[in-house]
């Protein structure tokens, strides 16, 4: 479906979208959270909340896709590793966008700002480690991937507010990971969920192709910067970042899915 007529942005409110979409870039290459930003930045454009959700995921697209293409060639990311958990999120991801056409999440989005709530948490008053661990000598367990990608993949395609941050979370809590090496997982894994929720928008004509890919173009940039921080950074960088994300994504939902619908 093309950009509506009717809904074109004067050259003004472009540079204005797309600068959101480079800080939206920037803080999901480190941290996740990224669509606190473009969301609402959409929403004001009188896109319909249709073409929002899938005008978001081009844009999300591009910037975990060059996110996750950095911290691999820094070699922080193995495929090797992780195509179980690649090929599970992918599915996962699949199912969830088909189904969120039907089914009402009303549920479980009143549950996320708890569930982020706590990944904040546990990364305030939880040990994370900060040296790197050679995949050598700490083997990825494979099969704890399957569930992890299925139900992260399956959220994503459903809803997926915080599943960078569900991600780096949980690949702290399941594998000897350190913060730099779990970043570079979600920001992979949330590729895979991205492009494969993506294909099913695009078939389904909700997306706003001109909108989207210039917002795309920007994000993608904010990515790149990111990620270069975050790796140069490192753990000490990433977790201040990345609490400071959660809370917001946690205010933010709490607004919108217990004050707001009340």
């Amino acid at each position: 479906m093309p950009f509506p007529l009717e809904l074109a942005v004067d050259p003004g409110t472009l540079a204005v979208l797309a600068l959101v979409a480079f800080l939206a870039g920037f803080i999901d290459a480190i941290a996740g959270g990224g669509g606190l930003l473009t969301m609402p930045a959409l929403l004001t454009v009188g896109l319909p909340p249709h073409l929002v959700l899938g005008t978001n995921k081009l844009c999300a697209t591009f910037g975990s896709g060059m996110a996750g293409f950095t911290f691999y060639r820094r070699k922080l990311f193995d495929p090797g590793e992780w195509r179980i958990a690649l090929l599970a999120t992918a599915i996962g991801a699949l199912i969830g966008a088909i189904v969120a056409h039907w089914v009402p999440a009303r549920w479980l989005n009143q549950l996320l700002p708890l569930i982020v709530f706590g990944c904040g948490l546990y990364l305030l008053f939880g040990k994370v480690p900060e040296g790197a661990l050679e995949g050598s000598a700490a083997p990825i367990a494979k099969g704890r991937q399957w569930p992890q990608g299925l139900g992260l993949g399956f959220y994503d395609g459903v809803a997926g507010p915080g599943t960078g941050a569900f991600w780096t979370v949980s690949s702290l809590l399941m594998y000897p990971l350190d913060l730099l090496r779990a970043s570079g997982v979600a920001r992979s894994m949330n590729f895979v969920s991205n492009a494969t929720a993506l294909a099913v928008f695009i078939c389904s004509g909700q997306v706003a192709w001109a909108l989207g890919l210039g917002m795309g173009l920007a994000l993608m940039l904010g990515a790149f910067i990111g990620a270069r921080t975050a790796i140069k950074g490192g753990a000490r960088f990433i977790r201040p970042v990345f609490i400071l994300v959660v809370l917001a994504l946690t205010a933010r939902l709490v607004w919108q899915h217990w004050i707001g619908a009340a």
